[in-house]
């Protein structure tokens, strides 16, 4: 009864403007065909759903994201949730993931310790990969990366994947984490997720601060252990604070653009640039808050945003799928994506690259080189 009253929320927020099927024109459908396309966020190992299986509930499961011919898909991994957490101000006090992880049977110490929900869900992506056939692949370094490619090239039906955390507050304040989590699999690091927290303010925090000494810290460790730093959520200042000091390229995993829709959510027009520089990408969200409203045009625009300001080499996709928000269509969709980017002028080469090749290549610039 729990475990069908958790489905039955998040039926409630994971919605879809258009639903599957997806009729897609026969140009758009071929050049999808042809794409590697990285997804850099979806929050799907946060729900109590069979990822193997298809459903009519959430944006992503294994068969959808090999319909909409997804390459890899890097799952964030959401530890807390305020009750009342909003783009504006959020004080991180009453949490939601409990409820998530008792109607979900989640082990005990994993009601409790944000660590733990961590890697309870790098857990679930393991035994979701060992039992897929090979349809799942989890993605530790480069070496791993050219594998998969080579098995797509082969038309292989397979998705690369691997974990990121969302909002450094589940280390506990111990910076060793870090490493327990590399070993489980995690190769993204983001720092701040709604609210403010011991490391780094948030964008929609109370305050809102820069890196504080143990944020420095962390900014340091992840970059040294070859994890990705991911600034999505963070406070103005706590990205400049990272972009003064990063050694390695950083990104934002999935997020929109001021020059397209003014809001909290959203990266200012110096940030792009400044992320740009560092080799970075920014990856472009689906959901309203990112956008004016959940549109695959919008999308596309807020792409070509990016690309005229700071070069196409810097724009991404980044979902946003199954983070509670009603997306324009769930992963089996996005050859409608990239139907919307040919209407807004990218040519194939372009797409390439912002569907896919440029997170590969950031990718292969900071995770181990692997054997």
């Amino acid at each position: 009864m729990l475990r069908f009253l958790g489905r039955l929320a998040e039926r409630a927020i994971n919605k879809v403007v258009i639903k599957p099927p997806y009729a897609v024109p026969l140009e758009a459908y071929i050049l999808h065909q042809s794409l590697f396309v990285v997804d850099l966020h979806a929050d799907s190992l946060l729900w109590n759903r069979d990822l193997l299986l298809r459903s009519r509930t959430g944006h992503v499961d294994v068969p959808r994201l090999i319909s909409g011919n997804v390459g890899l898909q890097v799952f964030g991994v959401v530890t807390r949730s305020p009750a009342g957490q909003n783009f504006y101000r959020t004080k991180g006090r009453r949490d939601r993931v409990t409820a998530i992880a008792i109607t979900g049977g989640w082990p005990l110490r994993a009601w409790s310790s944000l660590f733990q929900r961590a890697l309870y869900q790098a857990r679930k992506l393991e035994r979701f990969a060992a039992q897929s056939g090979g349809k799942l692949m989890l993605v530790r370094t480069a070496a791993d990366l050219d594998a998969l490619q080579a098995r797509r090239e082969q038309h292989e039906p397979v998705v690369g994947g691997f974990a990121g955390l969302e909002g450094v507050h589940a280390l506990g304040g111990r910076l060793e984490n870090i490493d327990r989590l590399f070993q489980a699999g995690f190769r993204m690091i983001g720092l701040a997720h709604f609210f403010d927290n011991r490391a780094a303010g948030s964008a929609h925090g109370a305050k809102k601060g820069g890196l504080t000494p143990f944020g420095r810290e962390v900014v340091r460790k992840v970059q040294d252990t070859h994890m990705l730093l991911d600034l999505a959520h963070a406070s103005q200042q706590a990205i400049d604070d990272v972009l003064e000091m990063a050694t390695a390229p950083v990104m934002v995993s999935h997020t929109g653009v001021c020059g397209v829709h003014d809001h909290p959510r959203n990266l200012s027009d110096a940030h792009i640039r400044r992320i740009a520089a560092s080799g970075g990408v920014v990856g472009i969200a689906l959901f309203e808050g990112a956008l004016p409203a959940p549109s695959l045009p919008l999308a596309a625009r807020s792409m070509r945003y990016v690309a005229d300001l700071a070069g196409v080499d810097a724009v991404a996709l980044g979902s946003d799928f199954d983070g509670g928000v009603t997306a324009p269509v769930d992963a089996s969709g996005l050859p409608l994506l990239t139907e919307a980017m040919l209407a807004e002028g990218f040519d194939r080469g372009e797409i390439a690259k912002i569907m896919g090749g440029n997170a590969l290549r950031l990718m292969r610039s900071v995770l181990p080189a692997g054997s």
